[in-house]
C-alpha cells in the first residue's frame, strides 16, 4: 500500500513483509495466512481510488414512483376540498403537458428568442423575480392602463413560461428558478403570473426528483394549504359583513 493511502486509510493489523515461494500464485485459494494476507493486498492495491456507478436513468425513470408525504398541509375548509374526479382530471392534463414538452424540448430549445429576451444567470435571484413576474409585481406597483401603448412590455408584466424559454433551462436552473419563486410567496401574494410559472417549472422537473424538488414541492404545497385556508376566512368574514350591512339597510 502507498504510503500517502496508508495516511488516509490506516492498516487495521500490522503486517510485515511475508516470506511466499517463488511459485506463488495469488489466483488459486490461499494455503497459509501468510499468502491470505497477500492476496488481499494484491487485491486491494488493483481497486481504483475512485469508483463511478454506471446508471441508466431511463431505466429509473420507467420503474420510478413518487411518493411525497406531504406534512404539515392544513386540511381544506368544508366544502371546498375538489372532487376526486377533479384531482384525477389534472393530473391526467398535468401528465399531458409533462409528456408534450419532454417530446418536444429539443425542437423549441432550437427556436431563436426575441431580442427582448435576456435571460438572468442562475445565481441572480432578484433577476429571475423580476423576468417572470415584472417589475410591476415585484415593486408591488399598481398596473395602470397605458392606452397610447398597445404593446405588450414585458419588462413591466414579466415573460410568459414560453416553450423556447423553459426548454432552454436546465434542470440545476428549473429547481433553482422555483426555489426563488417560492420563496416569494411565503411572503407575497399570489398572482397569476406565479401560478402560471409555477405549472411551468413544476412540468420541467425530470424523473427521478432529487432530494431538493422533493422539498420545494413539499413547501409549495404546504403554502397553497395556507393561502386556502386565508382565502376561505376572508370570503367567509366578507360574507357576514355583507349580510349586516343587508339586515341594517332593511330595518
Amino acid at each position: 500500500m502507498e504510503p500517502a493511502v496508508e495516511e488516509l486509510m490506516p492498516r487495521l493489523l500490522p503486517v510485515g513483509d511475508c516470506d511466499l515461494p517463488d511459485d506463488f500464485d495469488p489466483t488459486v485459494p490461499p494455503r497459509t495466512p501468510q499468502e491470505y494476507l497477500r492476496r488481499v493486498q494484491i487485491e486491494a492495491a488493483r481497486c481504483p481510488d475512485v469508483v463511478v456507478a454506471q446508471i441508466d436513468p431511463k431505466k429509473l425513470r420507467k420503474k420510478q414512483t413518487v411518493n411525497i408525504a406531504i406534512s404539515g398541509c392544513q386540511p381544506a375548509p368544508e366544502g371546498y376540498s375538489p372532487t376526486l374526479k377533479w384531482q384525477q382530471q389534472q393530473v391526467a392534463n398535468f401528465s399531458s403537458v409533462r409528456q408534450s414538452l419532454n417530446k418536444h424540448r429539443n425542437h423549441w430549445r432550437s427556436q431563436d428568442l426575441d431580442s427582448n429576451v435576456n435571460m438572468p444567470k442562475l445565481e441572480d435571484e432578484e433577476g429571475w423575480k423580476k423576468f417572470c413576474l415584472g417589475e410591476r409585481v415585484y415593486s408591488e406597483i399598481d398596473a395602470e392602463s397605458d392606452h397610447e401603448n398597445l404593446g405588450i412590455d414585458y419588462i413591466k408584466v414579466g415573460f410568459p413560461p414560453l416553450l423556447s424559454i423553459v426548454s432552454r433551462m436546465n434542470q440545476a436552473t428549473v429547481t433553482s428558478v422555483l426555489e426563488y419563486l417560492i420563496s416569494w410567496f411565503g411572503e407575497k401574494k399570489f398572482t397569476p403570473e406565479l401560478g402560471r410559472w409555477f405549472y411551468a417549472l413544476l412540468a420541467c422537473l425530470e424523473k427521478p426528483l432529487l432530494p431538493e424538488a422533493h422539498s420545494l414541492i413539499r413547501q409549495l404545497a404546504r403554502r397553497c394549504s395556507e393561502v386556502r385556508v386565508l382565502e376561505v376566512r376572508f370570503s367567509l368574514i366578507l360574507c357576514k359583513e355583507l349580510f349586516q350591512l343587508h339586515k341594517l339597510s332593511r330595518e
